[in-house]
């Protein structure tokens, strides 16, 4: 395919670009903070102010890819939209705002876009590769097993689970358990509903997406601004993670702001997010994780072009 495509993925908590050149370049890459999925849990469909935050977005995007000459594209959504009882309302405004095919993906479909796009640009390992992709509504695990992809979509994520369980920090001592738990039941519930993931425990090269690990990195690097090559394929050790997660949850929202590599508009949820990584890597006997910034985007575009 010789002409430019774009990605869009309407996120719960991000709403995100990627525009890919004819040669297959990353042209343009955008994230903005919409908070799609506020609400979704207590209300069961998104909210006007949501819907609308995401749409301003969404013309935004469409905006930049007509100045990079994109015809084609396609937006993918997720776990909000996923749940939402006016999520098609919203998907197909989503369309005719953008000018692309728009879809609701299955936990399944997000996990294999999750997997192609972060799997792209690896180095060899002799070790399977596992994704774990933390969303704002869900968590997707995806992994490779004799050439079947196995995977399991959980519903946590930094924006359910701090609405759900841990809230916005300070946290106490009731609210962690309360996150422990939640956390612990979906772990076990996805194994239960993919067994085959016990095969790659302790022995897993795993690779962490989206927002919750890229801001970790972000952190521990203390970058002001950000740096994809710093960011990219950064490895994070569970010290790392139990390290900043322990400290973000005693800390308000607005002290958080205050650290390097913070960035705005998650605040409020990654001491969520770190608390179920942090789960995670337990749960796979991870000791660290590769913070990757190729993702579902990358795995969208690379199905656009190969059509």
């Amino acid at each position: 395919m010789t002409e430019s495509v774009a990605a869009l993925d309407c996120g719960s908590n991000s709403t995100r670009l990627l525009v890919v050149a004819a040669d297959g370049r990353a042209q343009r890459r955008e994230m903005r903070i919409t908070r799609l999925g506020e609400g979704v849990d207590a209300t069961g469909g998104l909210t006007l102010a949501a819907m609308a935050r995401t749409y301003a977005v969404l013309d935004e995007y469409r905006a930049i890819m007509d100045e990079a000459g994109v015809a084609r594209g396609l937006l993918v959504a997720t776990s909000a939209v996923r749940d939402a009882s006016n999520g098609w309302e919203f998907v197909d405004e989503a369309a005719r705002r953008t000018g692309v095919a728009a879809r609701i993906l299955s936990g399944r479909e997000e996990a294999a876009y999750s997997y192609a796009g972060a799997t792209s640009d690896l180095e060899y390992d002799e070790r399977p590769t596992t994704i774990v992709d933390v969303g704002g509504g869900s968590t997707e695990l995806a992994t490779s097993i004799d050439g079947e992809l196995v995977s399991a979509s959980l519903q946590l994520g930094c924006v359910r689970v701090t609405e759900r369980a841990l809230g916005a920090g300070p946290v106490d001592a009731g609210a962690v358990d309360a996150t422990r738990r939640m956390i612990g039941r979906e772990l076990d519930n996805a194994f239960r509903t993919a067994p085959a993931l016990a095969r790659v425990v302790g022995r897993t090269r795993l690779v962490g997406l989206a927002g919750t690990v890229a801001t970790l990195a972000q952190l521990d690097a203390g970058l002001a601004h950000y740096d994809r090559s710093v960011v990219h394929h950064r490895r994070l050790s569970l010290a790392t993670v139990l390290d900043w997660r322990d400290r973000l949850a005693t800390e308000t929202p607005t002290t958080r702001l205050t650290h390097p590599g913070m960035v705005p508009g998650r605040e409020d949820v990654l001491a969520a997010g770190l608390f179920v990584l942090a789960a995670v890597m337990a749960r796979l006997g991870a000791s660290e994780v590769l913070s990757s910034e190729s993702d579902i985007l990358d795995g969208v575009a690379a199905s656009l072009r190969g059509m």
